[in-house]
Formats: C-alpha cells, sequence, structure tokens
C-alpha cells in the first residue's frame, strides 16, 4: 500500500478573478476539433484554486494541481506562479 504512485493532475491557466480571500478563479483553454467540419474550437473552463498566501493576481500564469475538496467549489491549489502579469 505504501509504494503506490499516485497521478497527480495539474493544469496551466490564467488568473481571472482573486476577489475572494486565499481563493483564485483560474481558466483553462483548450482546442476541441469539431466533428464534422475538423475545424478546431477554443474552448474554456473556470476552475477555482487555493492561494494560501493571497501571491497571485489578475493576469497571471499559473500552474494548478488537483487536492482534496476544501470547500464546495475548490478542489484544485496554486502550486507555482509561472509568469507575472505586467
Amino acid at each position: 500500500m505504501g509504494s503506490e504512485s499516485k497521478n497527480i493532475k495539474t493544469k496551466t491557466g490564467l488568473v481571472v478573478s482573486t476577489s475572494m480571500d486565499k481563493s483564485a478563479v483560474v481558466q483553462i483553454e483548450s482546442l476541441v476539433p469539431h466533428k464534422f467540419y475538423g475545424k478546431f474550437l477554443r474552448r474554456h473552463t473556470k476552475f477555482m484554486a487555493h492561494d494560501p498566501e493571497n501571491s497571485c493576481n489578475v493576469g497571471d500564469r499559473v500552474l494548478i494541481q488537483e487536492c482534496r475538496p476544501l470547500s464546495k467549489n475548490k478542489r484544485w491549489l496554486v502550486r507555482e506562479i509561472i509568469e507575472k502579469a505586467v
């Protein structure tokens, strides 16, 4: 049991809101092909992530990882800030 390796999911996205205490809303963009035409469509999903130091600002590119449920909507943790907003 102790030697099991966990596959921790990580995603990279853009911070779109930091109005809550110790939380950030991160938007993930993905390209999905259209079933018939094959054209790529831009889709986005928003995740609430835990930011314990309130170090994120709007416009930052961050790496988030999956964690245990921290509240009703928070299931992700801000692991690192990849690029600061200008």
